[in-house]
């Protein structure tokens, strides 16, 4: 029958039947398209299936009934099935395209670079040819890109070279300029960790260096779970990545700002708490877990991160989020600038690190921010440069430090969510989605990040035209905390720390336990105010007076004084006893050795034994001594306030 209908008119059956193809491969698409939105509007999705499926069907049926006809006005389909495909075609790609840029958001895995690092005079361009030298690695096997990289690299390639290893990235550092050794195995991102971060004094390490071989390594995130709903109550690490490049994955993780984010979908509440980057914290993932700045932590990837905050907060992360700077600038051009009430004046390098004629200025008040002056608000701290290139209008004009910049973050991101809500352009939309899917990474399944879809749905139902912050009830949190110059074990120097109150940051934990459902909110039943006075909010970690100090590390003692050590002990609250030996390597009138490891916990080490070196007597002053010698055996000396112990004798 078919042969006889197409024998009699081809050209009606040939155009039928690719009308027909174009439907269904249109028809499919949608449909697939529509598969991937999982979770999000199940009834609508539905209800499109099957009038996808019903329109599918009846066209089908409609082009059957043509061929069968003699006659008939059968062109008419084409140019009704030329559109309706092209519209199905049209909102799959769209919804296609959205998923993809979700997908590539999202990833259970990390990677680690390892880039093999020689002295710019170094003869050597490649591995291949580098020779005898020796190389150093990092001793703490848990390192993957520090010691375990460098390992599966030596042993690809053969190398017979001798291995030297050393507890920190500075040290190894150090120890190639020193040239004590020829080569070290350091981070991918190298030059931007110890280049741009407090307490690392390699300022010139981009110009010093160069690199020869460079290896990855993937590695599948501890913390990722697939099936979680957002349904329930979750935490977010949001981590700021300070980079001059725009995409995500070719940056280092250098741990510029810290947010930590809980959410609650049932009320809608939230807090966040900037982390300062000097906070000196217990870093997991170190073999001892000694107290460095808390940004240090990034130096060995996120997931040392992500253990060093939990381990700190006793707060599971469930989720992270890492955003790029550069990427900043041109997510806020796009949205066509955020608006900001800016506290005071200041100015400030630009995304690729430049002054001069390059310098972005921005002026005190409620203002719209392009890019550049966004990114330069969440940015800037009064330094040196600034107060060498800054107009003299434009330095000292506000209170400028860690805490100052977290709280600028903070209004940043929160004035980019009131910017999205206003985007109605698809081509708007379309950018936004390049520009987010470059810049921005997490550990979030595409489904799971979907499912915002959902929470944004709620937020804009109850909004009313108010803000987000409004809505939201965003709680701020607050790290109490008191400045000090102490021994960093991971810098190998006494160097700025900020010391957080042991009882600031127990109150920022209970309020984000109550937030998660963890624990129970205590109601206040009774309440006073005076009307002359203005309300102020009680902030969580800010609202009373805190005394207890985290304990710091002993220090390397080495080179120092008996005065100088006595001095700091007596500042830090160390015990310290004393022995003395006419011989030994070192300076007479030094310490030369100490029982107890730099870096170990103050609070753990008990009394530190320190030798001093002392000068030999000659042998006739030794003489007289002999002669005119009583048996006064050990003299104990008390420090007062301090268990300081000095222990004489004479032989």
């Amino acid at each position: 029958m078919l042969k006889k209908i197409f024998k009699n008119n081809p050209k009606k059956f040939l155009i039928l039947m690719i009308l027909f193809v174009l439907l269904t491969i249109s028809s499919v698409y949608l449909l697939y398209a529509l598969s991937l939105l999982t979770g999000i509007e199940n009834k609508i999705r539905l209800v499109l299936t099957l009038m996808i499926l019903l329109l599918w069907i009846g066209f089908g049926l409609g082009y059957l009934k043509s061929i069968f006809r003699k006659k008939g006005k059968y062109y008419v389909y084409i140019p009704v099935t030329i559109l309706y495909a092209a519209l199905l075609l049209f909102i799959g790609y769209y919804i296609h395209k959205t998923y993809q840029v979700v997908d590539r958001m999202s990833t259970n895995r990390n990677y680690y670079y390892s880039s093999f690092v020689v002295l710019k005079d170094n003869k050597a361009d490649k591995l291949e040819e580098f020779g005898n030298g020796a190389i150093g690695i990092l001793g703490d096997s848990t390192s993957i890109d520090g010691n375990q990289i460098p390992k599966e690299v030596i042993e690809k390639k053969k190398l017979k070279n001798e291995i030297e290893e050393y507890e920190n990235y500075p040290t190894l550092i150090q120890a190639l300029y020193d040239g004590k050794i020829d080569g070290a195995f350091l981070p991918g991102g190298y030059v931007t960790l110890f280049q741009n971060t407090e307490g690392y004094q390699f300022g010139n390490i981009a110009s010093d260096t160069k690199v020869i071989y460079k290896q990855e390594k993937e590695v599948k995130s501890e913390n990722v779970n697939k099936n979680a709903s957002l349904k329930e109550p979750f935490t977010v690490l949001l981590t700021g990545v300070d980079s001059e490049l725009e995409d995500i994955s070719n940056s280092a993780f250098n741990g510029d700002s810290l947010m930590l984010i809980t959410f609650n979908p049932s009320t809608l509440n939230t807090t966040i708490l900037s982390i300062p980057r000097d906070s000196f914290v217990p870093i997991a993932c170190v073999s001892g877990n000694p107290s460095s700045k808390i940004t240090h932590a990034a130096s060995y990837g996120q997931q040392c991160m992500i253990d060093t905050i939990q381990n700190y907060t006793g707060i599971h992360i469930d989720y992270y989020v890492k955003m790029n700077f550069k990427g900043v600038v041109k997510l806020v051009d796009t949205l066509g600038g955020i608006d900001v009430d800016v506290p005071f004046a200041f100015c400030e390098q630009n995304s690729n690190r430049e002054w001069g004629e390059n310098t972005i200025y921005v002026e005190k008040g409620f203002q719209t921010l392009n890019g550049e002056q966004a990114l330069a608000f969440t940015r800037h701290r009064e330094d040196v440069w600034s107060r060498l290139f800054c107009p003299r209008q434009y330095i000292g004009q506000g209170v400028v430090n860690d805490f100052v910049r977290g709280q600028h973050q903070q209004l940043v991101v929160r004035a980019i969510l009131n910017k999205l809500k206003t985007v109605r352009s698809l081509d708007t939309l379309n950018q936004l989605l390049d520009t987010i899917s470059n810049s921005m990474e997490t550990n979030m399944s595409p489904n799971q990040i979907l499912s915002f879809y959902n929470i944004g749905k709620d937020i804009i139902a109850k909004s009313s035209g108010e803000d987000l912050e409004d809505l939201l009830g965003i709680q701020k949190l607050y790290l109490s905390g008191a400045d000090a110059t102490i021994y960093d074990p991971l810098v190998n120097a006494s160097v700025y720390e900020y010391m957080v109150y042991e009882d600031s940051l127990a109150e920022v934990v209970q309020a984000m336990k109550i937030n998660l459902g963890l624990e129970e909110k205590q109601i206040v039943k009774e309440f006073t105010f005076d009307i002359g006075e203005p309300y102020e909010e009680v902030v969580p970690g800010k609202s009373g007076y805190y005394s207890k100090l985290p304990t710091g590390n002993i220090p390397d003692f080495t080179g120092d004084t008996e005065a100088q050590a006595r001095s700091y002990a007596r500042k830090y609250g160390i015990s310290l006893s004393f022995e003395y030996a006419t011989t030994g390597k070192g300076t007479v009138g030094t310490v030369i050795s100490q029982n107890v490891r730099a870096g170990t916990s103050i609070n753990r080490a008990g009394t530190v034994k320190l030798t001093i070196l002392q000068k030999a007597p000659d042998k006739k002053e030794s003489s007289q001594k002999n002669d005119n010698k009583e048996d006064i055996g050990s003299v104990t000396e008390k420090i007062p306030g301090l268990d300081i112990f000095k222990e004489e004798s004479d032989e």
